[in-house]
């Protein structure tokens, strides 16, 4: 769906106005040292794109990255004949949106039964990323059960009964063993015709064998009690850290077959360029970006959208915006 200038809900309004807030670390970063070089060069050659490459790959955008958008920028310069630097930033822009793009099948679990594991390591935000995704399924009218899988931390439990109970979906837990906490919770979703099954995983370390060992029989498990369900494993990653949520995101990716990430944290990054890195050296989606405490902070994630408020592109100029049909006219639930 197109929703044009006034058009746009005021809730999508303000996650731009927080995504780009959040963003002014990294827009200092990358932007700036871009536009320094757009107004330093006179003219586009080999000087010009070293430094580009130089000023993208320091800012965490990453060399896969990195070279995919500045061999796509002097394809363009070469088609369109141009001769001055200046006129390269919007194709630069366009050609950022095109490595980050998101395919429409992306969300396909929406449509059908379907379960969700959630995985990542301590402190990156995945426990209240469940609950929120928990919130929007629920409040797109999906019946939606939390496995509460991560038996490790104490305070886990607790804290995603709280996002069940703000949700109103249900919660199965209270076994020590994470295995049996998803065999309940698969066989109850199996019972009550649950349309998703979210669930939430001990942070694991990637240097701990055992937990890691954990999340395969987790998915065995899924697996065998429910072989139809659509699958989704989902990586949630701190946007702060960097190069290190690449590092774990490869590291999980050898025991689980990524589908997507939640990138959290957002609000106050320098390390924004890493959404572009990811994705480009992982051909993993970056499905949902977070940037505060709310459910509404969290948002499917739009190209066009994360872009524009890296490069300060002022709302009013974008004209019209390319947003998830669901997601238009959409209300959250209260925080």
């Amino acid at each position: 769906m197109l929703i044009g200038g006034n058009g746009m809900s005021e809730e999508k309004k303000g996650f731009f106005a927080r995504l780009k807030e959040g963003l002014t670390k990294t827009r200092d970063n990358i932007v700036r040292g871009i536009d320094s070089v757009f107004s330093g060069f006179s003219a586009i050659d080999d000087d010009f794109y070293e430094e580009l490459e130089e000023i993208l790959i320091m800012g965490d955008i990453g060399v896969n990255a990195t070279t995919a958008i500045v061999e796509r920028l002097k394809q363009q310069v070469k088609e369109k004949h141009i001769k001055e630097p200046s006129e390269c930033k919007q194709l630069l822009i366009e050609s950022i949106k095109e490595q980050m793009q998101v395919d429409e099948t992306a969300y396909d679990f929406e449509k059908e039964q379907s379960v969700i594991m959630v995985i990542g390591v301590n402190g990156v935000g995945k426990t209240t990323s469940v609950g929120k995704l928990a919130g929007k399924l629920k409040d797109q009218g999906k019946k939606v059960i939390l496995g509460a899988a991560d038996t490790f931390r104490a305070a886990a439990g607790e804290q995603l009964t709280q996002w069940a109970n703000r949700a109103g979906v249900e919660i199965i837990g209270g076994q020590a063993d994470p295995a049996s906490v998803v065999f309940d919770a698969v066989n109850a979703a199996k019972a009550r015709g649950v349309d998703v099954l979210l669930v939430d995983t001990a942070g694991r370390l990637h240097n701990k064998k055992n937990l890691m060992e954990e999340l395969r029989k987790m998915n065995r498990i899924i697996d065998k009690e429910f072989p139809n369900a659509h699958r989704e494993n989902l990586i949630v990653l701190d946007g702060t850290t960097g190069q290190n949520a690449l590092v774990q995101a490869r590291e999980f990716g050898e025991v689980a077959d990524l589908t997507g990430i939640i990138l959290t944290k957002m609000d106050g990054t320098a390390k924004g360029g890493i959404a572009v890195a990811i994705q480009s050296e992982l051909k993993v989606p970056v499905k949902y970006i977070g940037v505060g405490e709310s459910i509404e902070d969290l948002q499917k994630f739009n190209s066009d959208e994360f872009v524009n408020a890296l490069f300060d592109v002022n709302m009013d100029d974008i004209g019209e915006l390319h947003l998830p049909e669901e997601e238009a006219g959409e209300t959250d639930a209260e925080e």
